[in-house]
């Protein structure tokens, strides 16, 4: 079965343009909450920003019987990466970004953290002739790779997003993060697929997995749900349930058993019910791939009539009889 992770950041205060959600909690608090949510063991904790001390974390997670799924390095928050940070055209700026990389690695090593993933957000561009893109490649393969070989025992993974903070991000689709990693060509890399990302970037988050798996990197999953038009972080199957179950079919297939970690924003829902309902959809759709069998499933994918495959969808996947 899946283990559930959470982002911490979540748990806290969060905004949007208009309102404030929740109130503001310690770090302390958080992991309180973290360890009261069902099914949940683990958390993404953000780095430098939440937590930069990695013995004090320690004690925190050992006091509320936590683990860690990764450790989210924050390289778009500072003044310095407004335009851009693994790409900005100020190589101190750049530099500072890759520090800030390299620092989280020692820092999830002192933790004991299995991976550090980085969404690099502030790298993008807005309008035609903002920027030279063959020169942001470059920078983004000259960062990522000098942070990638940084104690490369711990593995940088990238997460990447279509839109936000800037209008287009660099590394915005599952295929062009898998470029990015084959020209760095380090192994110890890997690739944050985050479900809502995949779905407003117009991908098949079964496919995504599909192409990775086949790749020489690993991946490591974030769970939320969207309507195709933007990023909202809604809870797991909203409106996305059928796709849903095929990541889930596929993340099963692959023998998947690392997090999956809740990037789910509790705007107006209550925070330990948003993040439970993930674990709750998800427990359910992973023991009704088990009774209805992968191989059966598999069997009907590949033959030809769609409207076969489609009554083993009705029927034993939607429960629709």
């Amino acid at each position: 079965m899946p283990k559930y992770s959470v982002i911490t950041g979540f748990l806290g205060q969060t905004k949007d343009r208009f309102h404030v959600y929740n109130e503001n909690l310690s770090v302390d608090q958080k992991f309180e909450l973290a360890a009261s949510i069902p099914g949940y063991d683990g958390v993404e904790v953000v780095y430098p920003y939440e937590v930069n001390d990695a013995e004090e974390t320690k004690q925190l997670l050992d006091k509320h019987g936590l683990s860690v799924s990764a450790v989210n390095v924050n390289i778009k928050a500072e003044p310095e990466f407004r335009q851009g940070s693994i790409t900005s055209a100020d190589q101190g700026v750049r530099t500072k970004a890759v520090q800030f990389i390299k620092d989280a690695k020692d820092f999830a090593a002192k933790l004991g953290a299995p991976r550090v993933t980085c969404c690099p957000l502030g790298d993008g561009y807005e309008f035609p002739f903002n920027c030279d893109y063959r020169t942001m490649w470059r920078h983004l393969i000259d960062g990522f790779g000098e942070a990638g070989a940084h104690r490369s025992e711990m593995p940088l993974f990238i997460e990447y997003k279509p839109k936000e903070t800037r209008g287009r991000c660099f590394i915005n689709r599952a295929e062009k993060t898998l470029c990015l990693l084959n020209e760095i060509g380090n192994e110890s890399m890997g690739i944050t697929v985050d479900y809502g990302h995949a779905i407003y970037a117009d991908e098949h988050p079964a496919e995504v997995i599909c192409i990775l798996e086949d790749s020489p990197y690993p991946y490591y999953i974030h769970i939320n749900d969207n309507d195709r038009t933007w990023d909202w972080d809604f809870f797991c199957g909203t409106h996305t349930l059928l796709d849903y179950i095929e990541f889930l079919y596929y993340l099963k297939k692959f023998g998947y058993n690392d997090y999956l970690t809740s990037d789910t924003q509790p705007t107006r829902w209550d925070i330990v019910g948003t993040f439970e309902v993930n674990a709750r959809i998800t427990e359910k759709i992973w023991k009704l791939l088990d009774r209805v069998g992968l191989e059966e499933i598999e069997r009907k994918i590949n033959q030809p009539d769609y409207l076969q495959t489609w009554k083993l969808v009705e029927e034993e996947l939607l429960v629709l009889k």
